[in-house]
């Protein structure tokens, strides 16, 4: 490609060939989200032109370039096929300069212009009678011939190109509501540069890339992990993954997600999360899922929309019998609910889950967002949620003499790093802190909700809860209880550590409640939720003083997994509608038992896996915004509902009595569809955040999410 033409702002490039893959749609769209600045690609393959608008800034134009010189042009034999929608607009305009060209030409050939056009709508009214049954296909052909045999040959091509015109817009609509959740899936890069022990780098396939590889990015260059900057320095675009358009500086320390793109420096990245463990993997597989996921409101659209067309039929009969006008039978045929009725509710969600994903949240379809809307009831854990997840190591307590304070905190490190739970994100941190080094150990064993257990040196190293070591492997703390009961009363959570069977410390960590906790729960009551409940496996004096602090309505604490769901089940017994908001691998039976499971960022895979709500950003408003964006949705599909029910009905009235003529039914039935699709694409308006639904009803907040 060659720079053909430029402007301040303005970039026309030239490929060699047509068949370039960069003047593809789907390049196009790459460029607007992972170029920082580019505000708008066309690309025309006829021309072999590539035009991009841009902010002017010098640092866009050197990525951009950057980007296209990088990209091979590949060859997409495909390219110039004619989309579905550009067919749509290809007959919308035959059938219009029919409709023009019909008033001058003698009836004769006006008849035969005209059935030239009307031929393929009528065969494809036919061909959805002998394969579908009645349908909206079947009336609107109906509705065609009618006007054909009555020799109103002006309203018959006047009604194809509105009946094609609808087509068009309708087509549009929906390919573009799906195109926006597609258009959030980053490619993965093909391969990544690593480290090999001698410090040489080694190309290999990105999905060969294993945990704690160190990988190096250069400029223009993909990030193929999520990981933690070791050493360098870049300017790092995360658009594709956080929509934040604004590149941010990035050394050693930082955390970088998959799917971002080095701009300018060099990177080490020590591989945390690979292959679909990482961030953009699990959007992809979230966004993939809602493609499919039909929710009950959607379902019951489709039924209505299906029981409809037989009123119609029905509707057409009495007036043709009333009558015998054969124009207001055709009148009657083109009106119908379907279109409005059955495109209205997928729009409106995928929509929402693509406004959702914006904002850094993933819902997992219309079933997701339809089960979100009807909670009355949300369950809180409480490490990691409501209280932040970052806690601090307050405490290292050696015992017994069997490791120095600095050798303790270096070996649970040591064995923490590989769990995402916070309390072993906090040892780590804290290690490394102290700039401790890293102490070999066998394989680590994760029981469940209790600890781990590694060999050190020959010896059995147990880390976990009192419960765990004492319960299960039978270690007692009783000697030390005075050291427990100081770190309990000081409101701290503590780690037990246990060598060969003998204690060997206790480690004190602290947690806050979040700066935006109370905020949040008020706006939750707001919207809705009448039960604010905490649920968590820690100690009740904690627990109570948490719920006070927040003004929570319901504390059940000390609480096994197993008990934890329990809790939700009992809850739904009781005829609530339940989410439960959490974070670690002990609260996945509480997210599969909640009607509703919201996982944190930062929670196990397990948590995220087992979620039907993921947070990409480690704040808990998430859960506000995410029941708002649902609610208003679900509000959003109940009044499109109501208005193309009800602007229909008041056609079907004109065009029985006669005050509609077939074109004017063509006319503002497909306006109705068209306005219902419009409002599901933009969304519901914002209202005030302080509206409240009536306790007596099943309205929503219609407040939506930016």
């Amino acid at each position: 490609m060659k720079i053909a033409h430029e402007l301040p702002g303005r970039i026309r490039f030239r490929a060699l060939s047509s068949y370039d893959s960069r003047l593809h749609a789907e390049f196009a769209q790459s460029l607007r989200d992972t170029v920082a600045g580019v505000s708008g690609v066309r690309s025309n393959p006829v021309a072999r032109s590539l035009i991009v608008h841009h902010d002017g800034r010098t640092e866009t134009r050197r990525s951009l370039v950057r980007a296209i010189a990088n990209t091979p042009p590949a060859p997409r034999p495909r390219i110039l096929e004619t989309s579905p929608t550009a067919r749509h607009l290809r007959r919308t305009a035959v059938s219009a300069l029919t409709f023009a060209v019909g008033l001058l030409l003698p009836p004769a050939w006006r008849a035969g212009l005209t059935l030239a056009v009307v031929a393929p709508s009528l065969a494809k009214g036919a061909n959805a009678l002998l394969s579908r049954g009645l349908c909206v296909e079947v009336l609107d052909s109906t509705a065609l011939g009618i006007s054909m045999l009555r020799g109103d040959y002006a309203a018959a091509a006047a009604t194809v190109t509105l009946l094609n015109l609808g087509e068009y817009f309708e087509a549009t609509t929906s390919r573009s509501s799906t195109e926006l959740l597609r258009r959030m899936l980053a490619e993965p890069p093909d391969s990544a540069w690593v480290e090999a022990g001698d410090g040489t780098l080694i190309e290999v396939p990105a999905d060969k890339v294993r945990k704690e590889d160190i990988v190096v990015v250069g400029p223009g260059d993909m990030i193929p992990v999520d990981g933690q900057v070791i050493s360098g320095s870049a300017t790092v675009n995360e658009a594709s993954i956080t929509g934040e358009s604004v590149p941010s500086d990035r050394e050693a320390g930082a955390l970088v997600l998959a799917g971002g793109v080095v701009e300018d420096g060099r990177l080490c990245i020590r591989a945390v999360r690979v292959g679909n463990a990482t961030t953009t993997a699990r959007i992809a597989k979230f966004i993939e899922s809602t493609l499919d996921a039909k929710p009950a409101i959607q379902s019951s659209a489709e039924r209505l929309a299906d029981q409809r067309i037989f009123f119609t039929l029905v509707l057409g009969a009495l007036t043709f019998a009333a009558t015998r006008d054969l124009n207001r039978l055709a009148s009657v045929f083109l009106v119908d609910y379907s279109c409005a009725l059955k495109l209205g509710a997928p729009v409106a969600i995928k929509s929402a889950l693509y406004r959702g994903a914006q904002a850094n949240i993933l819902i997992k379809g219309g079933l997701g967002i339809e089960a979100l809307a009807d909670v009355d009831t949300i369950v809180f854990d409480k490490t990691g949620t409501l209280t932040h997840s970052s806690l601090e190591v307050t405490d290292v307590v050696p015992i017994n003499g069997v490791w120095t304070h600095g050798r303790l905190l270096a070996l649970l490190a040591s064995l923490e790093e590989h769990a995402t739970h916070p309390v072993a994100e906090a040892i780590v941190q804290e290690a490394r802190r102290n700039s401790l080094d890293h102490i070999h150990h066998d394989d680590v064993d994760f029981i469940v909700a209790h600890g781990l257990v590694s060999e050190v040196n020959g010896r059995r190293v147990v880390v976990g809860s009192r419960h765990f070591l004492e319960d299960h492997e039978q270690i007692a703390f009783g000697p030390f209880e005075a050291v427990s009961e100081r770190l309990i009363a000081e409101g701290k959570t503590l780690l037990y550590a246990a060598a060969d069977g003998t204690p060997a410390g206790v480690v004190g960590l602290r947690d806050h409640a979040r700066s935006d906790a109370g905020a949040t729960l008020a706006r939750l009551r707001r919207l809705g939720i009448r039960h604010l409940v905490l649920l968590t496996g820690d100690r009740a004096e904690k627990a109570r003083a948490l719920a006070e602090e927040l003004g929570l309505d319901m504390v059940f604490a000390e609480k096994r997994p197993e008990e934890k769901a329990d809790v939700v089940r009992d809850l739904q017994a009781r005829g609530h509608r339940v989410a439960f908001v959490g974070d670690g691998v002990n609260d996945a039976p509480a997210l599969v038992a909640a009607d509703v499971g919201i996982a944190m960022p930062r929670g196990a895979d397990l948590a995220r896996a087992t979620a039907d709500v993921v947070l990409l950003r480690d704040e808990i408003a998430g859960v506000a915004e995410s029941r708002a964006l649902a609610a208003s949705t679900i509000g959003l599909i109940r009044s499109n509902f109501r208005w193309a029910v009800g602007l229909n009905t008041l056609l079907f009235i004109a065009a029985a009595t006669g005050y509609a003529s077939p074109v004017v039914s063509a006319f503002i039935h497909n306006g109705v569809t068209i306005g219902t699709l419009v409002r599901a694409v933009i969304g519901p308006r914002r209202v005030r955040r302080d509206d409240v639904r009536d306790s007596g009803s099943r309205r929503h907040d219609a407040r939506a999410s930016a």
